[in-house]
């Protein structure tokens, strides 16, 4: 490999579609807008006739049959590549580390990466605020394009597959840990968002703009409602958002030769992608990510740096939860000066499903040309915190080549660890580990999760039966490490605890 066949990206642009607007664009057109001004970014007029490779990221809110078939002739462009991906928030800076490998490896000269979602649009249309104007639904031939792999039947019949449940048990996995009690977890992450609400306050492509302070964020009222404890909605991300981004990466070589100025270029300096134990139940550990801890080292080693040689971070922020498991696993402690986001986070800036990553890439691209003295780490989750992407950007290239059979190495002795199937009919004493308390709209416990492992240390789930003023009260206690008797309930095909007070 020649040391100037290392990727760069040559053009980069997202956009915000105005909420008020009368006439939406549908996704595609959305992506189509988007990578139009990325090509435009490039400084080159003709650069459509060199994209070789088209790679969008799953989008949720509308479906075509042939969506990067259509975007390469809305582009006028003729790829001999293209890709529709599976879902996960980690996609888009997964597609960056593969198009990196690809481009290394000679296999495509230009590859562009798109993404967009017009949720918000289709929730008005669903209110009748709108009527959209948009072509008709088609499913899409291709057959990885969404591909989504489930949790286990035990686990769905908890509702674990509902993001907000999961990393909510996480949340409270980490406050045990912690130390903290309840209250003082609750302003730590109040306090957490706040900084992540102000930096979307002052970015233009942001969804909501106006910061909100600690207080305000761990507050329920009627419009920052209880999700799940000890969520408020206002900690939760926001995925009705039309939002689109695009990325154009090439070779150095490349672009050299088609005369793109050095000052666009922006270097993946280092990417690595790792997935932890698939099921939650099955995890040693419901408070670290294994894959944070060896994606991100191994990114580091690629680019020749130390974690302290970064200067701003993009740490996912589906919840509070997910960017303390990754502040834990890349050893940043609390008092660090270098903020953890640059675009505002997926509650503030906003969450377009699979495609938020990319939108911190484009803004990292932006502030590295401003600065080329510049490193920024974005790391990108998928599922619960299932899949972790790790990228470092910089104006200098990689110092190794990019490689898989390390990568390949790590993963195996992450899923050496998977622990035994869970007990799916649990009769006996069960310790708590994590819990949730579900509200319903109306701001009213309705229900509750728990996980924890039976006096043989094997793990279960179970359901708590208690009234919703009964729930309140467990509401303001802390239990995990308490011991509590649990039974099947054939009726309901699940576990149960039951609280006498």
């Amino acid at each position: 490999m020649s040391l100037q066949n290392w990727p760069v990206i040559i053009g980069a642009a997202q956009l915000t579609q105005p909420k008020d607007t009368n006439s939406p664009l549908d996704p595609l057109k959305l992506i189509a807008k988007v990578s139009k001004l990325a090509m435009k970014d490039t400084g080159i007029k003709n650069v459509n006739e060199y994209v070789e490779s088209v790679y969008i990221v799953h989008f949720r809110t509308w479906s075509y049959e042939d969506a990067p078939g259509e975007l390469s002739e809305m582009l006028g462009i003729k790829p001999s590549n293209k890709l529709l991906s599976s879902a996960g928030g980690n996609t888009s800076q997964r597609l960056i580390n593969q198009a990196a490998m690809y481009i290394t490896e000679g296999n495509s000269k230009m590859i562009l990466i798109a993404g967009g979602e017009a949720w918000y649009s289709t929730s008005r249309a669903r209110k009748n605020e709108i009527i959209l104007k948009w072509p008709r639904r088609q499913e899409s031939k291709y057959e990885e394009g969404g591909f989504w792999k489930e949790l286990n039947e035990f686990e769905n019949n908890y509702r674990l597959f509902i993001p907000s449940i999961s990393y909510a048990i996480f949340e409270t996995a980490l406050r045990a840990a912690s130390g903290r009690s309840l209250e003082e977890h609750q302003q730590h992450i109040g306090r957490l968002f706040e900084q992540f609400s102000n930096i979307a306050a002052n970015n233009p492509y942001s969804w909501l703009r106006e910061p909100l302070s600690a207080q305000e964020m761990i507050t329920p009222t009627s419009k920052n409602r209880n999700i799940n404890h000890p969520y408020t909605k206002l900690m939760c991300s926001n995925p009705f958002t039309d939002q689109a981004g695009a990325i154009l990466l090439t070779t150095q070589d490349y672009a050299k030769e088609l005369n793109i100025k050095p000052e666009k270029w922006v270097y993946p300096m280092g990417g690595a992608d790792l997935q932890n134990v698939f099921n939650i139940t099955q995890r040693p550990n419901l408070t670290n990510s294994p894959a944070v801890k060896h994606a991100s080292r191994l990114t580091l080693s690629q680019a020749g740096l130390q974690i302290e040689d970064i200067d701003l971070f993009d740490l996912y922020s589906c919840f509070p939860s997910m960017v303390q498991i990754i502040l834990n696993e890349l050893e940043i402690n609390e008092q660090d000066p270098r903020p953890l986001t640059i675009t505002g986070g997926l509650p503030f800036f906003g969450g377009p499903w699979n495609n938020y990553s990319l939108h911190p890439v484009i803004t990292a691209v932006d502030l590295i040309r401003k600065d080329p003295s510049l490193k920024i780490m974005v790391i990108a989750n998928g599922g619960y915190n299932t899949k972790q992407s790790v990228g470092v950007y910089g104006k200098e290239p990689p110092k190794k080549a990019w490689a898989t059979r390390e990568i390949l190495e790590f993963q195996e002795e992450i899923l050496k660890e998977e622990l035994p199937k869970p007990v799916e009919k649990a009769n006996g004493i069960l310790t708590i580990e994590a819990y949730t308390i579900i509200y319903g709209r109306n701001g009213e416990p309705n229900s509750g999760i728990v996980i924890g492992h039976l006096e043989n240390g094997a793990r279960t789930l179970a359901l708590i039966r208690k009234n919703g003023k009964g729930l309140e009260k467990l509401s303001q206690q802390e239990l995990v490490g308490r011991k509590f008797k649990v039974f099947y309930d054939i009726k309901t095909n699940r576990n149960i605890i039951e609280f006498e007070n």
